[in-house]
């Protein structure tokens, strides 16, 4: 019996960590922006024409 006692502490323990994270990541910026990452796989990545550097390498 006191062993359920012991795990019952133990997950509460957890659930209260995980929510200060949870809480520390939303006051912290982490998904401030919603809108971007979703239309940035439509958006055309900018070519670079390669250097005429001697020293530039092409592999």
């Amino acid at each position: 019996m006191n062993i359920i006692f012991f795990l019952i502490g133990c997950s509460v323990l957890l659930a209260l960590i995980f929510l200060g994270a949870f809480f520390w990541a939303q006051n912290s910026g982490q998904n401030d922006d919603l809108y971007t990452p979703s239309v940035r796989i439509l958006l055309d990545d900018e070519l670079t024409e390669p250097k005429n550097d001697p020293d530039h390498i092409n592999s």
